[in-house]
């Protein structure tokens, strides 16, 4: 196990799981434009890591984030920002490239704006049940810019998306549940071990498989049905290549977990 606090992510390494942890507690983890460019940074090193296979974004304290530090960030959010070279762009709209891996978030206390952004573009995400959401930017005279114009509704149908979009109310976590946001509610004190467990049962399985299954389901939703169907086939053929196709050949046939290496 690895661990390093130094800037606004902390990064922790248990095995092929690399957690990074919102670390501004005095501020109940409102991003300030460093910590918005170390995470940044910080998906850019998950991404690069080939011992990475999962990355599980979590918070010290009792926030996951307060949203957006404005009085830090307006101005360069005025002029235009951009992604630090060398990071991947956590919310998939700032056109930065995206982590090509699974990352699972897991929220507690307030989640606000950039945060429930953050979930949208997550994979999977897991909150407490105490867990308070607000995307309240039209209270602020702007719109959402995070993304979740983009994925909200996606996710949980016009009706309940435009509901807290256009009010920014806040929400529950048994609403965020019924919206599709979140996958599971669980006790505060079984967050992180249970999105640690679920993270776990991802990296178990083939690295290249799990990315290609990724891949794929993000082409439907990016591109169309039908762009990510004719992918289909030329993705199985080098898949069927693989040293971890053959692994897993192996392992069917002999009844134990594959072992797999990500080549």
């Amino acid at each position: 196990m690895t661990r390093n606090t130094s800037g606004r992510i902390s990064r922790e390494k248990r095995g092929p799981i690399l957690l990074l942890g919102l670390d501004r507690v005095a501020k109940r983890n409102a991003f300030d434009l460093a910590m918005l460019e170390d995470l940044c940074l910080a998906y850019g090193e998950f991404e690069r890591d080939d011992e990475a296979r999962v990355a599980l974004v979590h918070a010290r304290g009792e926030h996951f984030t307060a949203g957006l530090d404005l009085a830090d960030v307006a101005t360069r959010f005025a002029a235009g920002w951009q992604i630090p070279e060398g990071g991947c762009d956590p919310w998939g709209v700032f056109g930065g490239p995206r982590v090509g891996k699974p990352v699972i978030v897991a929220a507690q206390g307030y989640c606000y704006t950039v945060g429930i952004e953050l979930m949208l573009a997550a994979d999977i995400n897991l909150c407490a049940s105490n867990t308070r959401f607000a995307q309240m930017e039209v209270q602020r005279g702007l719109l959402p810019f995070g993304g979740a114009t983009l994925r909200l509704h996606q996710r949980a149908g016009w009706g309940n998306a435009m509901r807290w979009l256009l009010t920014g109310d806040p929400f529950d976590a048994h609403e965020a549940y019924r919206l599709g946001l979140v996958q599971e509610v669980v006790a505060s004190e079984d967050l992180l071990p249970r999105a640690l467990w679920l993270a776990e049962r991802i990296a178990a399985q083939a690295p290249l498989g799990v990315r290609a299954t990724l891949a794929s389901a993000r082409q439907a939703l990016g591109e169309g049905e039908a762009a990510a169907a004719a992918s289909l086939q030329p993705t199985v053929t080098r898949l069927m290549a693989s040293e971890d196709a053959s692994e897993g050949l192996r392992a069917m046939l002999e009844r134990r977990p594959g072992d797999f290496k990500g080549r």
